[in-house]
């Protein structure tokens, strides 16, 4: 009889010991499970505000961002507009037809709407436009609906192109907003103002002949300043489309990293 309960005591230490090794094991498994899901769970990075894209055609760009709407270089008629909501913020690069055209500004609906020119767009201007004008020359800055505006240079570098965008006469443009910056080149070649670009997180790029700058240029630019993401516009000129995927693939090749988005510029085909 003493044998057997003996015997069954230590049948009872042995399947207590067990039940708390087995516990300690479980706690040491869940501990190390929840360490593993917090080390591989990613850390959040800076999301980009919410912005949407609307190409025109050319040049010109419609931008919802954060409940506010910009005009880029608007021009086409009031009717070219007439889906999207009226203008913010209107950003207007140069004099030339393709990014100013006074009859589109008069026939558009922009009594709320901060107007930011260089000072030879504002020259071309009635009074009537005063009040709403913020004259923005290479280098200045302005606030406007939470979004800071750079005004970056854009001119022509070679000796033949030189009489189309004098250095000083119109903007590029960067936009800042929460975080995240968004430029448009407006006329111009690959000038050292935007080889030394900063923290781009969208670049519109010019490269039409003989205006601009050829795709090579373009994409040269581009993997210096290094955009996380670029978007080929303004690739028209007289007689000559330039070739996109020229640019796509010299930028590829250079980094993988940048993101060459494609958008349809020219609808209508009749640029």
């Amino acid at each position: 009889m003493k044998t057997k309960v003996r015997y069954l005591l230590i049948t009872l230490f042995t399947i207590t010991i067990s039940c708390k090794e087995n516990s300690k094991k479980k706690e040491t498994t869940a501990n190390t499970d929840i360490e593993t899901l917090e080390s591989e769970t990613p850390v959040s990075k800076k999301t980009s505000s919410d912005v949407e894209i609307i190409p025109i055609e050319h040049a010109t760009a419609v931008l919802q961002w954060n409940n506010i709407t910009i005009y880029v270089d608007p021009v086409g008629g009031a009717e070219t507009f007439s889906t999207y909501n009226k203008p913010d913020l209107i950003l207007i690069t140069d004099i030339h037809g393709d990014h100013f055209n006074l009859e589109t500004l008069e026939a558009l609906n922009t009594s709320k709407a901060k107007i930011m020119v260089p000072q030879t767009v504002a020259d071309k201007m009635p009074d009537s436009f005063t009040p709403q004008l913020d004259i923005l020359n290479n280098g200045d800055t302005k606030e406007r609906y939470g979004i800071l505006v750079e005004a970056i240079p854009m001119y022509n570098l070679r000796e033949e192109a030189l009489k189309f965008h004098k250095k000083g006469r119109g903007n590029g443009y960067v936009l800042n907003m929460d975080g995240e910056r968004i430029y448009f080149s407006g006329d111009t070649e690959d000038i050292p103002e935007m080889r030394a670009l900063e923290n781009i997180d969208k670049a519109f790029i010019c490269m039409n002949l003989p205006y601009t700058m050829t795709p090579k240029s373009a994409a040269d630019a581009v993997l210096e300043f290094k955009p996380a993401e670029v978007y080929p516009y303004h690739y028209r000129g007289r007689p000559d489309v330039s070739d996109v995927s020229i640019f796509r693939n010299l930028v590829n090749k250079g980094d993988s990293e940048i993101k060459v988005v494609q958008m349809d510029w020219y609808p209508n085909n009749d640029y």
